[in-house]
């Protein structure tokens, strides 16, 4: 089985954005030496305690720092760009790392709903023209001319970097299956309904000009400790910070576990912390390795992201590193990149 990385480049307790990306990036080169699959980061606006409003830049940034690993978006958000544009940054960076590059997709605001407006020039964007944005996006990487306007995305070349489509209800899965793109299911956000979901994009997906068969992924919020006692304690912050979003309160950063210990509960919140426990494992090395099985198994798919919050930034490198040595990914040695100054 796969493993893959989701990060989100939170902004921990005491940090600033900056350290947000010098750990994302410390993140990603350390998974591409432990032998994990691919690297997807997030787009997000106006968020406090996420720095990532710019996955295209700092998927560049990381793809310049590894060598095996496949990096990319999770996602662009669609709606608010034009296909042209977002198939040109790709096929930059599919010319600069070959079949290395993922293009993931959605169609979610990424922030507030004056997002929407901000990055829409004062409008609504329309999001019932995503289906044939995302045709015209696919026709773009693959060198075509949608419009017949004699344009094309260049620069031009023999691979392209496919696209995924991110979603977390039936709705999108069905429409990845209809437009013959693979699709990833955010288990991380909805922890139910996500194996009906997945069922659907493989029982109605049709072949296009990107893939013949049908290809899906899960994610998931993933703490793995070398005790499930320490996991727990490593949960409860992002127990909080997910407590926290869902009441629209404003989070300046991650809050610390011993911040979480101290908080004080209310009956229906902690019944809230036990239902958003439908979107986590977490455990001890065993525990977690048995879980991810088990979800990949209800699934039927054969890569599980793993999307890991936790403070200190060192217990999420322990988390990666222990998940590591338990599926016995393949590490590799990264040679040119530590010979030219980057490590």
């Amino acid at each position: 089985m796969k493993l893959s990385v989701l990060d989100q480049s939170p902004i921990l307790s005491g940090m600033n954005p900056h350290e947000a990306f010098q750990q994302t990036k410390e993140l990603a080169k350390l998974t591409d030496r432990l032998g994990y699959h691919r690297f997807w980061v997030s787009e997000h606006h106006s968020t406090e305690s996420l720095a990532g409003s710019s996955p295209e830049i700092l998927a560049a940034h990381l793809a310049a720092h590894t060598e095996n690993i496949r990096i990319g978006t999770g996602g662009v958000l669609l709606p608010h760009y034009s296909s042209y544009k977002v198939a040109e940054s790709f096929r930059v960076l599919e010319t600069l790392h070959p079949s290395r590059i993922d293009l993931g997709v959605g169609r979610a605001p990424g922030g507030m709903p004056n997002v929407n407006l901000a990055l829409n020039g004062g409008s609504v964007p329309n999001v019932e023209g995503y289906p044939g944005q995302i045709e015209e996006l696919m026709a773009y990487l693959h060198g075509q001319d949608p419009h017949g306007m004699d344009i094309y995305a260049t620069p031009r070349g023999e691979t392209s970097p496919p696209i995924w489509m991110l979603g977390s209800s039936g709705t999108s899965a069905r429409l990845a299956a209809d437009l013959g793109v693979s699709y990833s299911f955010a288990h991380f956000i909805n922890g139910r309904g996500g194996t009906r979901a997945v069922e659907r994009y493989f029982n109605y997906f049709t072949p296009s000009m990107q893939q013949s068969e049908p290809n899906a992924n899960v994610s998931i919020f993933v703490v793995c400790a070398d005790s499930d006692g320490h996991a727990e304690y490593l949960a409860s912050s992002l127990d909080l910070a997910l407590l926290k979003i869902e009441q629209g309160g404003k989070n300046n950063y991650f809050p610390t576990p011993e911040e979480a210990l101290q908080y004080p509960y209310s009956h229906f919140e902690e019944q809230r912390i036990q239902e958003n426990r439908n979107r986590m494992i977490v455990g001890s090395v065993e525990k977690v390795k048995e879980e991810i099985q088990e979800l990949a198994q209800i699934y039927h798919v054969d890569e599980i992201i793993v999307n890991t919050i936790v403070t200190p930034f060192e217990d999420r490198l322990r988390s990666y590193e222990l998940l590591a040595e338990a599926f016995e990914l393949r590490q590799t040695e990264t040679t040119n990149l530590k010979n030219s100054g980057n490590y």
